[in-house]
């Protein structure tokens, strides 16, 4: 790249790249980031490229990298968040505002993250349990268990990862 200028390669190559991008994404404004983010570490590494005709080919690999990337990063946020969300909150639900089907679907998600929670160490359960039954903050179960306030996040961080991977397994199983 250091040969070619950065205007004409975006010229060149930009909307092929988009393409590749919107195909992996399937959002048109990620997408344009996606290639933007993408120039950009292409023009850091455009020192490594030998052969300068196969330009197109290695901006599509790094176009394809860099959405696929974005795409492992944002579904593991969502996993994460909806995650922990959903635990958070459930206990906020009255079984007045869901219809039927939703309050057995609760039901049972309760019963299957009873079960899970019962596995778990007695550490990282009393932790689950205060946080999810009782509704306390980090610092108020540092403070019922007498506890450092980073003890029990990372408890509370470990005992989520075990469920999960608790619920993972046996919903691939």
């Amino acid at each position: 790249m250091e040969d070619i200028e950065f205007e004409v390669l975006y010229t060149m190559y930009s909307r092929k790249m988009n393409y590749i991008a919107y195909s992996i994404i399937k959002d048109r404004y990620i997408a344009e980031d996606i290639v933007q983010e993408a120039f950009i570490k292409a023009f850091k590494k455009s020192g490594s490229i030998e052969d300068p005709g196969k330009m197109g080919a290695w901006l599509s690999a790094v176009t394809a990298r860099t959405a696929i990337d974005f795409l492992r990063s944002e579904k593991r946020r969502a996993w994460v968040s909806a995650d922990l969300a959903f635990l958070d909150q459930m206990q906020m639900y009255s079984p007045s505002h869901l219809t039927i089907e939703d309050e057995v679907e609760l039901m049972l998600f309760k019963e299957e993250l009873n079960s899970s929670v019962s596995h778990l160490s007695n550490e990282y359960r009393e932790v689950l349990v205060l946080r999810l039954q009782y509704g306390l903050k980090e610092n108020e179960i540092a403070s019922v268990l007498k506890l450092k306030s980073a003890t029990v996040k990372t408890r509370l961080h470990r005992a989520r990862n075990k469920l999960r991977q608790s619920f993972y397994g046996k919903n691939t199983a």
